[in-house]
């Protein structure tokens, strides 16, 4: 199937050329580009959050293929939904669902069940989508969402994602992890905080930004419970940063932190964004 956007006209500009200017207004020109494995990536409004994606994604030397993995903020479809045939569109054009890598994620993990209806309304991953098209003309992504986030399940996800990719760059065969899984990219979409005064936002969300650098999925989960931090898309970021660890990532960047705030005006209820880069 054919997914058309939800949220286009809403979370951004709904016209080609207008959505070109406006991604174009947060891209940094002179970032210098490296080869990442994972992304942590913001989901919200691009007037609020476009600042950090643009960030992110202006310092990738971006692949051919992308795992989107976002928060089912709708509550449709399975627990773990994956999208593996079709194809998304945005106003800058129509991104194909890589079927073949899909199919690989599917035969991983029995959680993973292949499901159109959790992303025909859901927001985080399209968002996404305009910054990569900004930058790269042709590419393949396979869409997941998940609504099921126990600590185990985000574990699973993670594994079988790496997993795929290595099986999908033939290291698998090798018994050694290839640098060459770096051709497919792990897109977490989340937001931080929510709704907390930004001084409180930012005093949880650096709590959680630190467990991401320090690459510790399991101490992000357990930070993100006990500090009661309203991350959406702390599930995705843990199977990100789990399937990043699987791969041999060594480091992990913060490139950017903000919140709604500094757009809005309004410091007392904000969200707060982040954009991080491991490899």
């Amino acid at each position: 199937m054919r997914r058309h956007p939800a949220v286009a006209g809403q979370f951004y500009k709904g016209t080609a050329e207008g959505l070109r200017q406006q991604v174009e207004s947060f891209v940094v020109p002179a970032a210098e580009k490296v080869r990442a494995l994972g992304i942590l990536s913001p989901h919200a409004g691009l007037m609020y959050s476009g600042t950090v994606a643009g960030a992110v994604y202006s310092r990738l030397d971006l692949p051919d293929t992308f795992i989107l993995i976002g928060p089912n903020h709708t509550g449709l479809g399975a627990p773990i939904s994956i999208m593996a045939r079709g194809s998304w569109e945005t106003p800058l054009g129509t991104v194909a669902i890589d079927e073949a890598l899909a199919g690989i994620l599917l035969s991983r993990s029995s959680r993973i069940r292949e499901d159109s209806l959790a992303h025909l309304h859901e927001h985080s991953l399209e968002v996404q989508l305009p910054f990569i098209q900004y930058f790269k003309k042709d590419f393949s992504m396979v869409p997941i969402q998940m609504m099921d986030t126990r600590l185990e399940t985000c574990l699973e996800l993670g594994r079988a994602v790496a997993e795929a990719i290595r099986d999908r760059m033939g290291s698998e065969r090798q018994g050694t992890k290839d640098e060459r899984s770096g051709n497919v990219l792990i897109v977490a979409s989340s937001d931080m905080s929510h709704y907390e005064a930004a001084s409180i936002a930012k005093e949880k969300d650096q709590k959680a930004i630190k467990q991401i650098l320090n690459r510790d999925p399991a101490g992000l989960y357990r930070t993100i419970r006990e500090y009661g931090i309203t991350m959406c898309g702390y599930g995705p970021a843990v199977a990100m940063l789990t399937a990043c660890n699987e791969l041999g990532a060594t480091r992990a960047d913060l490139v950017k932190y903000t919140n709604s705030g500094e757009v809005s005006g309004d410091f007392d209820r904000v969200v707060g964004y982040a954009g991080i880069i491991v490899s």
